[in-house]
């Protein structure tokens, strides 16, 4: 029982410090951002008030914006100020599928810079069989989630058989390939297959009925039954990489390359497979986000969720647990972050900083053991271990 409490708290204590760390700097720049904060810097006890009040003013606003808003109870109940929470858990969901494209990457000793352009072909064929096709509403989902994930594996495959064939950096080849899928989406929401009808915008038709995710939480929820398709996602993942043995094989080429490739496993043939196993996650993020949220097709579909990966990622520890709780807490971040800006004079920037500041202390452990005086903080993973060379 001890050693795996002092596994899961080397593995969890350098987040959570880092977290820490974040939000407690990002209260000064909150502090002094704001210019009645600034007018007092000549009154230290006003000054150091009025700083206070405007940071727990903001981080009370992003608590009520992404947990609970006891102003949505008032008057219908208390399930109604979990509004918030369940607006939280729709932006996570397709984080955590991005997030697990990026973390099994960095299991198997790749980078996959591409989760962007994998989500947007996802995206991209869910979109196009939920509104071109009528038919029985299991069936429909399955089919659009299906296409999803089979046009995203085989989108990312590419790229890992580019890899393995010609030694191609996958680093180099998926930034090249996001800009490609970019630019693509653009184009076909051009052409009458993916235009809507009597627009001229790029936005295509309203997926049917049939093929929505349904909903969790009744009617005035956003919550969808994606978020269950994510977590089990994300135990396939834990499941893939600890009880299989293709798992083993991910997790011996990401430690050493060369000396799995002497003990006869096929270096690419598992970066083949790896790349289209997080091109499948990635895609199966774009379809449950069509599908499930936002039901049509647009030029900014994506948004930044195959970038926000990366840090989920580098939150998590690239274990399948630890990115659900980092897509968990980027989604609270985001969807808090509009509410912030709306009942504070704190910009949405802020957010932004936090989220940086998050991955620059993950990014350097021996920052975050000077700061707590922590003499042995275990951190090595998937991302740090030698194995890994970029």
């Amino acid at each position: 029982m001890k050693k795996f409490l002092d596994r899961v708290l080397g593995t969890a204590l350098l987040p959570a410090l880092s977290f820490v760390m974040a939000f407690f700097i990002s209260g000064f720049v909150i502090a002094l951002s704001d210019s009645k904060v600034l007018k007092l810097i000549h009154s230290p006890g006003k000054f150091i008030t009025t700083a206070l009040s405007t940071v727990g003013n903001a981080y009370l606003a992003l608590f009520q914006g992404s947990i609970y808003d006891p102003n949505l109870a008032r008057g219908k109940g208390f399930l109604q100020g979990l509004y918030p929470l369940s607006e939280t858990i729709v932006t996570a969901t397709p984080l955590i599928l991005t997030g697990l494209a990026v973390a099994l990457a960095f299991q198997s000793g790749l980078f996959n810079i591409g989760a962007q352009g994998q989500f947007i072909f996802g995206a991209i064929s869910a979109s196009y069989v939920g509104f071109h096709f009528i038919m029985n509403p299991i069936l429909h989902v399955f089919l659009g989630l299906l296409a999803g994930v089979v046009a995203a594996a085989l989108w990312a495959g590419f790229v890992g058989l580019l890899k393995a064939r010609t030694g191609a950096h996958e680093v180099i080849v998926t930034i090249m390939m996001n800009y490609i899928a970019g630019f693509f989406i653009l184009w076909i929401l051009k052409t009458t297959a993916f235009l809507r009808p009597h627009r001229i915008d790029p936005i295509a038709p309203e997926v049917n009925i049939s093929a929505r995710l349904p909903h969790l939480a009744g009617a005035n929820f956003r919550l969808h039954a994606g978020i269950l398709i994510s977590l089990l996602a994300a135990y396939f993942v834990w499941w893939l990489l600890n009880r299989t043995t293709i798992g083993f094989r991910f997790r011996a080429v990401g430690a050493n390359a060369a000396a799995a490739k002497t003990a006869g496993i096929s270096v690419g043939a598992v970066t083949i497979s790896t790349m289209a196993l997080c091109g499948a996650l990635a895609g199966l993020g774009g379809a449950v986000h069509v599908l499930g949220s936002e039901y049509a097709l647009t030029a900014d579909i994506a948004g930044s969720f195959g970038f926000d990966a990366i840090t989920v990622a580098l939150l998590g520890r690239a274990k399948p647990l630890g990115t659900v709780f980092a897509a968990l807490l980027f989604g609270a971040l985001r969807t808090g972050g509009r509410t912030m800006q709306s009942n504070t004079t704190t910009p949405l920037d802020i957010v932004l900083v936090i989220q940086a500041l998050i991955v620059l202390f993950i990014a350097a452990p021996a920052l975050v053991r000077f700061v707590f005086r922590i003499k042995n903080l275990k951190t090595q993973d998937a991302m740090t271990s030698k194995g890994w060379n970029g």
